[in-house]
């Protein structure tokens, strides 16, 4: 809780209370109070107890250690692609990821003085990335922070009038700053997706569309990827997603991450993972479930 600026502890220390009395109930989510994580959090959980979590780990950790019942990730955005080191932290998080959920997004400046005397931004590098026309525009330089509305605190604290935040509006509110500017980004289709993740598996009973998400490393050889792939084609799957990353700084073979239309023990799905598990070194399914949203 120390991670938190001061004007976010006491909202921190109340949330996290109530979560500990009903672990059952809680969703955890990177960020303080007030940032996009939590909004989606409320929405996605209506009567859930969203828990705050300094970093994307510490969310993890709640889950896997029994101290909250689910975590809300953000995972790629329209405007900024996916969210850094998302790709390495969940196929170690030895969690499911049981659900997914849409959030469109809209900032709001926030700071202790006018606008017109603020020469910088404070907020999550996603945030920024997704504003940095405006702020061009404006002559404010952009600062980064954790997350948006921990830098909405940050600001709180430092009472400097030439440094705002760029967070959620709902954000001025909270840390008892002055909403500047709303609705800035540099399109009006900025969305995030956010997965839901759990310890285990949970029985699918809703009707689909299903989404299925997996991570691979093909095998190091000529035509690898081409070949891994081919099943899906042959098969009909509709793969809505597929990202390279490398890890461990060998420059050799490279992991994917992708996500496919469809659920196992569909065959099409199936044959197609079976020729994929056969061109590559390991295969690793990290949760199936029902589409918040459907896919062209």
């Amino acid at each position: 809780m120390e991670n938190f600026a001061a004007p976010a502890r006491p909202i921190v220390a109340a949330m996290s209370k109530d979560a500990a009395a009903e672990p059952a109930r809680a969703v955890a989510f990177q960020g303080a109070p007030g940032a996009n994580s939590h909004i989606a959090a409320l929405e996605a959980f209506p009567n859930g107890l969203p828990l705050p979590c300094f970093s994307f780990e510490d969310a993890i950790d709640a889950v896997r250690e029994g101290r909250a019942d689910r975590a809300m990730i953000p995972i790629e955005n329209s405007l900024h692609g996916r969210v850094a080191d998302i790709h390495f932290l969940l196929p170690e998080s030895g969690l499911t990821i049981v659900g997914e959920h849409f959030l469109p997004i809209r900032y709001g400046l926030m700071a202790t003085g006018p606008i017109e005397g603020i020469a910088q931004a404070m907020s999550h590098p996603q945030a920024l990335g997704q504003c940095r026309h405006w702020l061009k525009a404006n002559g404010i330089a952009p600062v980064a922070y954790p997350d948006t509305a921990g830098a909405a605190a940050v600001v709180a604290e430092m009472n400097d009038p030439t440094v705002a935040a760029l967070a959620p509006p709902g954000a001025a509110d909270l840390y008892g700053l002055q909403l500047l500017a709303t609705d800035l980004a540099d399109a009006d289709h900025n969305m995030t997706r956010f997965v839901v993740l759990a310890r285990e598996a949970v029985a699918i009973e809703q009707a689909g569309p299903f989404m299925t998400t997996f991570v691979f490393e093909v095998k190091n050889v000529p035509a690898a990827l081409y070949k891994a792939l081919g099943g899906f084609a042959t098969n009909g799957v509709n793969m809505t997603k597929l990202e390279s990353y490398q890890r461990g700084g060998t420059f050799a073979a490279t992991e994917f991450y992708a996500d496919v239309v469809g659920r196992p023990g569909e065959p099409a799905l199936d044959r197609a993972l079976e020729e994929l598990r056969f061109h590559s070194k390991w295969l690793r399914v990290l949760g199936t479930y029902r589409q918040a949203r459907a896919r062209p």
